[in-house]
């Protein structure tokens, strides 16, 4: 991996992006110090929604399941004891 200033990476945002899709680098963009975003493969892009999407899956699995172990409250009886 790769850290770089972002005032660099403007400079030189040519040669990063090809550091990146041609040498398979991940780079770190920093400012002041802190690491502010990266530049990744668009391979390492679907490889991260996939397992975001699959997190989600998981979630909301879960949530379904505690909804049938616990019950649900209806939109109207919430309304009501919200008093809305």
């Amino acid at each position: 991996m790769i850290r770089k200033k972002i005032s660099e990476a403007r400079k030189d945002f040519a040669d990063t992006l090809n550091q990146v899709a041609y040498q398979k680098e991940r780079v770190v963009l920093y400012r002041r110090g802190k690491d502010v975003a990266a530049i990744v493969t668009v391979d390492d892009l679907a490889l991260l929604e996939e397992i975001e999407n699959r997190l989600d899956i998981e979630e909301a699995r879960a949530a379904l399941s505690e909804a049938k172990n616990q019950g649900t409250t209806s939109w109207e009886t919430l309304k009501q004891t919200l008093g809305i």
